[in-house]
């Protein structure tokens, strides 16, 4: 039986932050100790303000120059426009990164925005060169995935009842109508996602409460019903899924809870 994920619970956001950076330099350490790179696909939101925190900025042990930077999902318009994903992780994180060394960042291909399919497909040719051929490989192994949790329990552009949750071939796949603007996209699949050899979960807020408890407490597998895109990433990931919240967005969740990691 796949073991389950663990939820961590604390009592501020900057004890969060804390914890979410040494999880971080952690997964970079072994990932070093593997092939030299640190690969981590990276969603929007609220997640890039999360990275901010000094002691994952300021940490001597974070060898910035190894880390290759992906988007566990992207938006179909200009790297500089207020929408992208990468316009809000180059503002909020890759910005405030020290010194010279820099990560890999691999984007979308900004002339590609007027054929989602394309844009999908291109970027998927990025994840083959850094991971490896297609033939020698199923599926990519990001180091870790950085994910965010919508109020709908949505995660990277895996929308509810969406189609695209049963797409389980492609490795990047569009979406032309998501349910939250803008509707074109591209996104990782969810088995890709469930393939990582790490996945971390960043959800804080009262607003979160609800969205928790069904991702957390519901069995809709058992008791009948929609199972959320995030609760597909617990039931694939299983204890490669760490969840970060805080005390008030687990408040009522039954699921059990660690203090820290």
């Amino acid at each position: 039986m796949t073991k389950q994920p663990s939820l961590y619970a604390f009592p501020s956001i900057s004890a969060l932050q804390s914890s979410l950076a040494s999880y971080i330099i952690k997964a970079q350490d072994a990932a070093l100790k593997r092939h030299l790179k640190f690969r981590v696909a990276v969603s929007g939101g609220s997640l890039p303000a999360m990275l901010s925190s000094s002691e994952l900025l300021d940490s001597a042990e974070c060898k910035w120059a190894s880390w290759e930077i992906f988007f566990a999902d992207e938006r179909a318009v200009p790297l500089n426009h207020e929408d992208s994903n990468y316009a809000l992780l180059k503002e909020k994180f890759l910005s405030k990164i020290p010194g010279n060394a820099k990560p890999t960042v691999v984007t979308i291909d900004e002339s590609l925005l007027n054929d989602t399919q394309e844009l999908a497909d291109v970027y998927e040719q990025s994840l083959v060169k850094h991971f490896a051929a297609r033939d020698t490989v199923k599926l990519p192994m990001f180091d870790l995935m950085l994910l965010g949790c919508g109020p709908d329990g949505h995660t990277c552009s895996l929308f509810p009842s969406h189609e695209l949750l049963r797409e389980d071939v492609a490795w990047v796949a569009p979406i032309e109508n998501s349910p939250k603007p803008p509707a074109k996209r591209i996104t990782l699949t969810l088995p890709v996602v469930t393939h990582a050899l790490k996945i971390a979960f960043v959800a804080t807020g009262a607003g979160k409460q609800e969205v928790l408890k069904r991702i957390f407490d519901t069995h809709p597998e058992i008791e009948g019903g929609e199972v959320l895109p995030c609760a597909l990433v617990n039931m694939g990931g299983g204890e490669r899924v760490s969840w970060f919240c805080d005390e008030d967005a687990v408040k009522g969740v039954g699921f059990p809870k660690k203090s820290s990691l």
